[in-house]
């Protein structure tokens, strides 16, 4: 590429960003927004980069070395080694993430499953009671777990749901803001017409769901797997109220039979590797969110449209 082309793609680029000043701020104003913003990124990621050094410290130098730069000896591959091994007698890492895995995995694909489907029936089917309907599915995010956690725990003894798999992965494929999502999303990006037109070809309602309406809300889909994917990853309350056995515990369960053993002084370095699991913890996720991002945000930006 030539000089004379590289800055014409230059200067291409830049007519796409609008300037601050076209929306009436003042550089000072500018000025504030922007510190602002750096503060709020340094209050995101400040945690994380402190995780990131101290996973590479021995117990002692935790305590006594500053938190955001390396001391002493590179340490982070002997703190990784030790998350395979049995450190706490409660558990093994490696097992717990196979956990957290298999319940994010099982209950974000089938939670973005039914969100798809009943956003599609919320969006394309007019029925008697549907806004009542969709306004109940709503109200249900306003009840707190902590609220109905003894009547679950009953429920879930009476039916054998108590540390059992599948006590973790069907309460995790009930997703209320996964429908509400599919349904201004499957609102602003499949049209009527298209649907109709299809109806009068003789297509069924099945093929038209899975040919015209999954395709064109693909960028949806993939926002509410991410959503629900984080969801049950971070998931603490519901594993700590149906889990027992330590077998059975995902990564915020076991992480915290960690911590307790930590702070009973029992094993000398276990913390360096509770820092480690927490880094490892939370590594998945950001990739993820890298590799969906585009969908991510293409569907929430979608999403919010409605008309």
């Amino acid at each position: 590429m030539t000089r004379t082309s590289a800055r014409g793609a230059k200067a291409k680029a830049g007519s796409d960003q609008v300037s601050p000043h076209l929306y009436g701020l003042r550089r000072s104003t500018t000025v504030v927004l922007n510190l602002i913003a750096v503060g709020f990124a340094a209050f995101v990621l400040g945690p994380l980069v402190w995780l990131f050094f101290s996973a590479t410290k021995s117990q002692a130098e935790i305590y006594d070395s500053f938190g955001f730069w390396f001391a002493g000896p590179f340490r982070l591959w002997h703190n990784l080694s030790a998350l395979g091994q049995n450190v706490s007698g409660t558990g093994i890492f490696v097992h717990w993430l196979g956990n957290t895995l298999l319940y994010a995995i099982g209950g974000a694909v089938g939670a973005t499953i039914l969100s798809a489907l009943a956003g599609y029936g919320f969006s394309r089917y007019s029925f008697r009671g549907a806004n009542t309907m969709f306004l109940l599915v709503m109200a249900t995010l306003l009840v707190p777990l902590t609220a109905i956690a003894l009547p679950l725990f009953l429920f879930y003894s009476k039916v054998g749901l108590v540390n059992s798999v599948w006590g973790m992965i069907l309460p995790s494929m009930v997703s209320p803001i996964g429908i509400y999502l599919m349904r201004t999303f499957i609102d602003a990006s499949v049209p009527k017409e298209l649907i109709e037109a299809a109806r009068l070809d003789g297509a069924s309602e099945l093929w038209i769901f899975w040919r015209i309406a999954l395709p064109l809300a693909f960028p949806g889909l993939m926002t509410v797997l991410l959503i629900s994917i984080v969801a049950i990853w971070n998931n603490y309350f519901l594993p700590l109220i149906i889990f027992s056995k330590a077998s059975l515990y995902p990564l915020t369960v076991g992480l915290s039979a960690l911590s307790q053993a930590a702070e009973t002084g029992t094993k000398a370095e276990l913390v360096p590797v509770l820092i480690t699991g927490g880094l490892v913890t939370v590594v998945p996720l950001i990739l993820l969110f890298l590799v969906l991002e585009r969908y991510f945000r293409g569907g929430m930006l979608q999403g919010s449209v409605t008309g």
